[in-house]
């Protein structure tokens, strides 16, 4: 390579995504936040996610994978595991000996979840008590609109679907102190301002007619009753998460950002989805799509990332091809497709500048994640890397590398190191999210579309 041509593609490569994107991909790219956004919003829980991922997968032809049935080059098949995880796959011309080509992401993200018995009245008040679910800041979810979403499942065994909060229904929220008062609270950190036993959801404050106790409580039961039909009693076998209420838009005057609850990390799962559904042509090797549930508290759980709920499931596409599971594993490359940190001047102290991702500059790929010296992290070699630089560069997926932050500012996990300890070649790549974990994230419009390209190439190959 000449010096000059060399140092073009060096100034090429420092150019923001925008600079490097043809425009004739600009409708394109346009049209796939549009969608993404429409996910979004019809996912705001992991059940709600796998739903609605189900129904876009039949639409287009896929069918549910059933043990035994024959499997040829082109099907599409997929394996809802108990309403939380999906697994999908397009059998490619070449047997799974010679490995598959995964992607994996999660589909549940921070939140409130009621505790078994929520419901109480205290002057006149009547509360719903929660236990947060992952990594939150408690004091970002105080004073702003939540909604109510999951399941109810009574005694009977029949489960009843719940959404309360929705477009212009009454919604729900948590109360903080007012600064007269908060002289006390003032005096404490930021991580507990508020307590975990104060993220109590305000649900009712008018009393039912009559006599007697506890009549805000009979009032707000009644109305679910009337509504849903189920009991005081019912809460305990219930799945009920507070989310925030309010619904995907466009951020800045340009539009050129996307704000919602949800990005981490169902930003990268639709980006897995969609390129899956988008492959038009039959892959060379078997192509798989996971979504996860559970990857925010460890991964665990039959329908979390450690389960073998997939095991199970390729073993049943390598049987279909008399295959070996582990044969096939060991020949596999797995995307964990998980959003990093994105470089955010307002708190620089804890970006390493150099190593950090940028809004607007592709998918950031990650060689490691973890923390404390790598712990946790499934660290990739540089083979590996050196083999997924070139699949994005030849798919013309502009990205980047990144890391979490400075070395000891903290860290964090994905589910890449359950993949890895498969066997599965597995490396991090995702959208940088501003704002991560927050109620409400930001991310860059053409980094979600060139992580959707990034998607494309590893199903390809």
């Amino acid at each position: 390579m000449e010096l000059k041509e060399w140092q073009e593609k060096i100034l090429y490569s420092q150019k923001s995504a925008w600079d490097r994107l043809p425009r004739e991909e600009e409708p394109r790219l346009m049209a796939y936040c549009e969608d993404y956004k429409a996910f979004l919003d019809a996912g705001k829980t992991e059940r709600a996610c796998v739903k609605e991922a189900v129904r876009l997968a039949e639409q287009r032809g896929w069918r549910p994978y059933r043990r035994g049935m024959a499997l040829e080059a082109g099907d599409k098949v997929y394996c809802n595991n108990r309403g939380k995880m999906l697994m999908l796959a397009v059998i490619g011309k070449k047997g799974l000996e010679d490995g598959a080509q995964i992607t994996a992401a999660h589909i549940d993200s921070p939140r409130l979840d009621l505790k078994p018995s929520p419901l109480y009245e205290e002057a006149e008040l009547c509360y719903l008590k929660t236990h947060y679910y992952g990594g939150v800041r408690k004091y970002q979810w105080v004073t702003i609109p939540l909604q109510l979403r999951g399941v109810v499942v009574k005694k009977d065994g029949e489960t009843v679907e719940v959404v309360i909060g929705e477009e212009k229904e009454p919604k729900l929220v948590i109360n903080d102190l007012l600064p007269h008062l908060g002289a006390e609270q003032n005096k404490k950190t930021l991580n507990d301002g508020i307590g975990g036993e104060q993220l109590n959801l305000l649900i009712g404050s008018r009393p039912m007619e009559g006599e007697g106790t506890e009549r805000v409580k009979t009032a707000v039961m009644r109305l679910l009753y009337e509504k849903y039909g189920f009991t005081e009693e019912d809460f305990i076998s219930a799945e009920l998460e507070a989310v925030p209420a309010a619904d995907v838009t466009d951020i800045g005057l340009d539009g050129s950002m996307i704000g919602a609850y949800g990005h981490d990390d169902r930003v990268c799962a639709y980006a897995a989805l969609r390129a899956l559904f988008d492959l038009e042509e039959v892959p060379e090797k078997t192509a798989v799509c996971v979504l996860a549930d559970k990857e925010e508290i460890g991964s665990d759980g039959v329908t979390g990332m450690q389960t073998a709920a997939f095991d199970t499931f390729m073993s049943d596409l390598c049987d279909s091809q008399g295959a070996a599971l582990k044969t096939c594993l060991e020949r596999s490359f797995c995307l964990s497709a998980d959003v990093t940190a994105a470089y955010d001047p307002n708190f620089g102290e804890v970006f390493e500048k150099r190593n950090s991702a940028r809004l607007n500059y592709g998918i950031g790929l990650c060689k490691y994640t973890g923390a404390r010296g790598k712990s946790g992290a499934s660290d990739a070699s540089a083979e590996l890397v050196g083999y997924v630089r070139r699949l994005f560069d030849e798919a013309g997926a502009v990205w980047q590398m990144a890391e979490l932050g400075k070395v000891d500012a903290g860290g964090g996990g994905t589910v890449a190191k359950y993949m890895a300890n498969r066997n599965i070649d597995t490396i991090d790549a995702g959208v940088p999210v501003l704002s991560m974990h927050a109620p409400f994230e930001t991310v860059g419009k053409i980094d979600c579309y060139m992580t959707y390209k990034a998607m494309g190439a590893v199903y390809r190959g």
